[in-house]
């Protein structure tokens, strides 16, 4: 029976699984409910991931994996890693396994040489990088304590300051101080922070705010607006800081945009991120990924079963190719 691999890209609220033959065809794909050892603890992680395993691999016929690639959010340092392995090897789920941060997951479903950036903007932001002869750059990513700011989070909580801070007369008039509390259903964004700060409202639905900043930029808020200058400015940041520690800054470099904020439709958010990169790395150029992270993982996965170490462009496109079919049937 052919070998296979398998692939997995796991967030703090869902879990994307897949096998994947060595030919790079698509077997099974699962989806379940998070395995982070940060939301639930190491060995429930594991165990649920078993049990996503079996359930993605039941009535496929599909041999013990050769390979294992395990994509994570919160695998940010040493201790981390040791600790999900440690607890991986208990249920055995592949006969080499290798646990690595989801943002190598989302660059390698993007970039086109399987090395570049990639920009992680969704509840958070985090970045990665990998340069062409395999350095990897990295951030922390882990919040406030990291110096972190942007993400749909950070976008949503500058929106209810500025609604708040445009009513008590600190900061300028905005229409965030109708579009803010609207989205709650509620009239003064005081209502929302009230919500809020008594607890009749999760604080992180702040999340939920970041369509509404782009709504009322290109509707010509000015404040909006302002908001989304200074995320494309912070993103281009981490994108030209891992630039300059990898030294690529002359290469024809892929920048991989992944994570929800990027959904959004701005020319003008796109064009700053855009100028901000490439005032460093004039060659530089903003990709979106042709597969979801899951594929990425299952690419390196693939990446470990090539001779050459990096999967062939045929295997690549064929793995390409299932996904699309797979998603066309899914009802």
């Amino acid at each position: 029976m052919t070998a296979v691999v398998l692939a997995v890209d796991g967030g703090n609220s869902k879990t994307d699984v897949v096998i994947v033959a060595e030919n790079g065809e698509l077997l099974a794909r699962f989806r379940g409910p998070t395995v982070s050892h940060q939301v639930i603890g190491a060995r429930a992680g594991a165990e649920r991931l078993a049990e996503l395993v079996k359930r993605a691999a039941a009535g496929k016929g599909a041999a013990r994996p050769k390979i294992g690639v395990y994509c994570l959010a919160g695998a940010d340092f040493p201790s981390d890693i040791r600790l999900i392995k440690r607890e991986l090897k208990r249920v055995s789920l592949a006969d080499d396994e290798t646990v690595m941060n989801d943002t190598f997951a989302a660059l390698r479903a993007g970039a086109t040489k399987g090395w570049g950036v990639v920009l992680i903007c969704g509840q958070g932001i985090n970045a990665a990088a990998i340069g062409p002869t395999g350095r990897i750059a990295r951030f922390a990513g882990i919040g406030d304590l990291s110096g972190d700011w942007g993400g749909g989070g950070g976008l949503g909580e500058a929106a209810l300051a500025a609604a708040i801070r445009a009513r008590d007369g600190r900061g300028a008039r905005t229409s965030l101080e109708q579009a803010v509390p609207a989205h709650f259903g509620r009239k003064t964004a005081e209502q929302v922070m009230l919500d809020m700060y008594e607890g009749r409202t999760p604080t992180h639905r702040r999340n939920e705010l970041a369509p509404a900043v782009f709504r009322e930029a290109k509707a010509g808020d000015a404040v909006a607006r302002s908001l989304l200058d200074r995320l494309a400015d912070e993103l281009a940041v981490w994108a030209t800081a891992l630039i300059r520690r990898l030294k690529v800054d002359g290469e024809d470099v892929d920048v991989v945009l992944a994570g929800g904020v990027f959904n959004a439709t701005d020319p003008d958010f796109y064009t700053r991120l855009t100028q901000g990169i490439v005032s460093v790395a004039p060659h530089a150029r903003l990709v979106r990924p042709r597969l979801p992270p899951v594929g990425g993982a299952a690419l390196l996965a693939l990446d470990r079963l090539s001779t050459t170490g990096t999967a062939s462009p045929k295997v690549a496109e064929r793995l390409r190719k299932s996904f699309e079919s797979m998603e066309a049937k899914a009802p």
